[in-house]
């Protein structure tokens, strides 16, 4: 999320991102701001124009369908647990194994979500041991790369090549070493392993 003088704030391509909602229309919505009473821009990051967040929120909101009491969205629940809307999406993405919340409201392809019935089911997920998570065995499937593994944490796959030989606070020891050619070795991690990690790593 941009931020403008301590404040948070949008760019136009957040908007679409956030709300589901194409650069024509917002454009429009802006040159017809003395009709549609689109916020005035808060200011400029660059070339680029920026509208206070809240301000806008509370315009959009008022435009359309309100978004029911308790309903929050995947900005809200990042800045209230503390996780990144990359890890957010990830929880979404997997919710056909994790048991992820169906959302309470929608406008566009904006998505809300109980936040009573989403903070419940995080809190269990997150304390759920990771072998009730990702299983415990170490057979193929349960086994990953390490750029698999950088993709479940939501990271760079740069960022976590120096691992085996710098190894951060609580990084596993692999499963199992695969010699290849060339001196070259592949290391392969359990899946829940790796889900432990991340959720500690989440929680420091």
């Amino acid at each position: 999320m941009t931020t403008l003088g301590g404040r948070r704030a949008y760019t136009r391509a957040e908007l679409m991102d956030a709300y589901g909602l194409g650069r024509s229309t917002l454009e429009k919505w802006y040159r017809e701001r003395e009709r549609t009473g689109h916020p005035e821009p808060a200011g400029t990051i660059g070339s680029q124009l920026v509208w206070d967040a809240a301000a806008w929120d509370d315009w959009y909101a008022a435009r359309g369908p309100a978004v029911p009491s308790g309903a929050v969205s995947r900005d809200e629940l990042a800045a209230r647990h503390g996780l990144s809307r990359h890890r957010l999406k990830q929880l979404w993405a997997d919710r056909a194994s994790n048991g992820h919340p169906e959302p309470a409201h929608r406008a566009g392809k904006a998505l809300y979500w109980d936040e009573a019935e989403w903070t419940a089911w995080y809190e269990a997920h997150r304390d759920r041991p990771p072998q009730a998570a990702s299983g415990s065995g170490t057979g193929v499937d349960d086994l990953v790369t390490l750029a698999e593994a950088a993709r479940i944490l939501g990271l760079a796959q740069t960022s976590v090549t120096v691992y085996p030989k710098r190894p951060p606070a609580g990084w596993p020891e692999p499963a199992r070493v695969e010699r290849l050619g060339g001196g070259r070795v592949r290391r392969l991690y359990r899946r829940a392993d790796i889900a432990a990690y991340g959720e500690r790593r989440l929680r420091a």
